[in-house]
């Protein structure tokens, strides 16, 4: 395996990396030549948190018709967000001042959520996702990190399999956000997940350490991991103003931050990491350099703020636009390659 696409979480602020994924999926065809490149052609394995999470199983879900195929475009799995994003964090009625004063866990309903994962991917399974991939949530009762795999499904069958809508209701279950996603294997285990963001906001990491499962393995040097992020966050927050809140109403803030370090040290340890290995330019990460122009919180899904991240990152591809030609022509020569 030697091309890796990892994305982050950030709920709404997919739409970043989104807008990344629809330029090379465009550029690809153009290139190529071939009406029908698709991103999942181009990579050998994929890492995804949260809406990341989502991400990668919309590039990887198969087609009804051809099971090699990818259902969706990365066009349509953009979609998803600037179609649905508003729907997926309404909170309308006695749920909106209950959660406005804290007096519900969670101030979305997962009830629409899941009807849009419904819709998207029906009862398509983890083992059937065209590549392999690894996806990201929390096990609360364990208290343990757990990976959604697509080859430990496809190999393990039912006790490893999960019905794909189930993978992303849980990787994408963010505290205060969403309640915590009780989902079942195909065997009928039950797992009570919360998003992957509390400790691989970023998953590089978990997919650079999946991909050399065996401790006798050299370390590869002949790999390649994109990296894409959902903005850094350059939000302060005032310690005397946190200090005098009342502690239901400071997880927000620290939420924030636990995924802001916790995609900070990832990207870090990777940056470590691909130095040592003598080959620092195989590791890219794309992102915006800050969110001032945007609301920046998961659930800022107002049609005004959808257009802001659109237009950020827009100005972003713009910016990076020789990166990504970069990326491009690896791509296209470790495909004609093999």
């Amino acid at each position: 395996m030697k091309t890796i696409l990892s994305i982050d979480g950030g709920g709404i602020k997919g739409i970043i990396p989104g807008m990344v994924l629809v330029e090379i999926e465009e550029r690809l065809k153009i290139r190529t030549g071939n009406p029908n490149a698709y991103i999942a052609h181009y990579f050998d394995f994929f890492a995804g948190t949260s809406t990341g999470g989502i991400l990668t199983c919309l590039l990887t879900c198969p087609s009804k018709d051809d099971p090699q195929k990818p259902r969706f475009s990365a066009k349509e799995a953009l979609n998803l967000y600037i179609e649905n994003g508003s729907k997926i964090f309404s909170n309308k009625g006695l749920k909106k001042i209950l959660a406005n004063i804290g007096w519900v866990a969670e101030k979305y309903d997962a009830k629409i959520l899941e009807s849009i994962l419904l819709n998207y991917f029906e009862d398509v399974k983890l083992s059937e996702l065209i590549k392999p991939c690894i996806i990201t949530a929390y096990n609360i009762e364990l208290r343990k990190a757990h990976f959604f795999r697509q080859l430990v499904a496809k190999n393990r069958g039912d006790s490893r399999d999960f019905y794909v809508r189930d993978v992303c209701r849980a990787t994408s279950a963010a505290p205060t956000y969403f309640s915590i996603a009780e989902i079942y294997s195909l065997a009928g285990v039950r797992y009570p997940l919360l998003d992957g963001g509390i400790f691989a906001t970023n998953p590089s990491l978990s997919a650079f350490v999946e991909i050399k499962r065996s401790p006798e393995e050299l370390i590869p040097n002949d790999i390649y991991i994109l990296s894409l992020g959902t903005g850094a966050s350059k939000k302060s927050y005032d310690s005397d103003e946190l200090r005098d809140t009342k502690a239901l109403f400071v997880v927000p803030a620290l939420l924030d931050m636990m995924m802001s370090g916790s995609t900070e040290t990832s990207h870090f340890y990777m940056k470590q990491i691909f130095n040592f290995l003598g080959i620092p330019d195989h590791y890219l990460r794309l992102e915006p350099d800050n969110l001032q122009s945007v609301e920046e919180s998961l659930d800022a899904a107002d049609p005004k703020n959808i257009k802001k991240l659109i237009s950020l990152a827009d100005r972003m591809i713009s910016k990076k636009s020789k990166i990504i030609d970069l990326v491009l022509d690896n791509l296209i020569k470790l495909k004609e390659d093999n």
